[in-house]
């Protein structure tokens, strides 16, 4: 993160730490990494052309200063702000995922983001009673005082979407907020805005591509305390995202639907796998009042009596410490690994996940040198970093 939690990056740092997440190859997990064992996003740029030139790959692309200074002011023309992992509006419940993004480009209310969220999701082509009840839900929710979090897709997201208007709601884009997809909800878009977020991670000119959408559904569930599937085919990107809740400890929750409507099939075979059946928003407040805790200061209008979910605030579990990231002033001196570590490593390496404690162990090396050589690896794009500290041959 950046330190104690609530710090705030100064702007040169977070220039940064945006050019270092735009670099090729710095995913997520790579970039935490990398500012882990270098200390500050700086200096890990200057490592990188060396550490994948010693891993065996390519010279990768760079991002220029200059290129990162123009995606900050296009983004301050459309009233985008860049909020940093660890920062206080950064969203709480995404912040505890060890693939969370080091930045994300918002649009809107940024305050919404720290509010207990539950995601609504569903088919694209849905039925009117498919929208009837994911407008019910996002209406209810919200005004037991959830932010409704979607896709801002055709159909389901953007009934729930336009059903949370008034007490809030998050649109996560797969694209960069100057290429919102669709185009008919751009109005929404823009409206949304107005009392709650648009949230992207990717950057400014980026149009969505199909592979694009699995990483925003991840944040989309990512950000909430559980998932409402209402409506989704089998093979849906619905689905895909009540898959991602499950992964990452969220509840997952299924509208019922008709056996012979090929758009609830999906949904109804997440009922049989063991998701919360839900018929009201009821259903979805007293399956998450156990993950919901201590009483929350300043909130106002929308909600139940005092000491009901309105008033309380998700739990919040401090981040480990091995997940922090370094601070600017405490840059080691790190030596190259010799080559036959190198080779010792990628001969280790397979499709079979493997632990990098594991490597460690079996190399007989110390953590800062098998670290510094997955980093080579990794950039180099001869490896893959799995969650929890696994990786694999790419």
């Amino acid at each position: 993160m950046t330190g104690p939690a609530g710090r705030c990056l100064d702007e040169a740092t977070r220039l940064d730490w945006l050019r270092l997440w735009r670099c090729q190859n710095v995913g997520p997990r790579t970039f935490r990494a990398l500012v882990n064992h270098y200390g500050s996003a700086r200096a890990a740029i200057e490592a990188l052309p060396t550490l994948a030139k010693r891993g065996g790959g390519r010279s990768i692309k760079v991002a220029t200063r200059d290129e990162i200074e123009r995606e900050v002011a296009a983004a301050r023309r459309l009233g985008v702000a860049f909020i940093a992992l660890g920062e206080p509006d950064y969203p709480p419940r995404l912040r505890e995922e060890d693939d969370s993004p080091p930045l994300l480009a918002v649009r809107g209310q940024t305050e919404v983001l720290t509010r207990p969220m539950v995601a609504i999701v569903g088919a694209r082509n849905a039925s009117a009673a498919g929208q009837k009840m994911a407008a019910m839900l996002a209406r209810d929710l919200g005004a037991a005082g959830f932010v409704i979090s979607s896709g801002l897709a055709r159909g389901i997201d953007a009934s729930a979407h336009d059903a949370s208007l008034a007490t809030g709601t998050v649109a996560v884009l797969a694209g960069g907020h100057d290429r919102p997809y669709p185009p008919e909800n751009i109005p929404l878009l823009d409206r949304l805005t107005g009392t709650g977020a648009a949230v992207s991670e990717m950057p400014m000119g980026w149009e969505p591509r199909g592979r694009d959408f699995p990483r925003r559904n991840r944040l989309i569930s990512g950000m909430a305390l559980g998932v409402v599937v209402v409506e989704a085919a089998e093979r849906s990107g619905s689905l895909i995202t009540a898959r991602l809740a499950g992964e990452q400890g969220r509840e997952v929750f299924a509208v019922p639907g008709s056996p012979i409507d090929p758009r609830a099939s999906g949904s109804n075979r997440l009922l049989k796998q063991g998701a919360t059946l839900v018929t009201e928003a009821a259903d979805v407040i007293e399956a998450l009042r156990p993950i919901l805790e201590r009483p929350r200061v300043g909130l106002t209008s929308g909600g139940f009596a005092s000491g009901g979910l309105a008033s309380m605030a998700p739990l919040l579990p401090l981040t480990p410490a091995d997940k922090s990231l370094r601070e600017p002033d405490q840059v080691p001196v790190v030596a190259a690994p010799d080559d036959s570590l190198r080779d010792r490593i990628a001969a280790l390496l397979g499709p079979a996940p493997v632990s990098i404690d594991d490597l460690i162990r079996l190399t007989a090396a110390s953590a800062a040198a098998v670290q510094v050589v997955v980093l080579e690896l990794d950039l180099a794009g001869r490896l893959t970093r799995l969650g929890n500290g696994l990786v694999t041959a790419a």
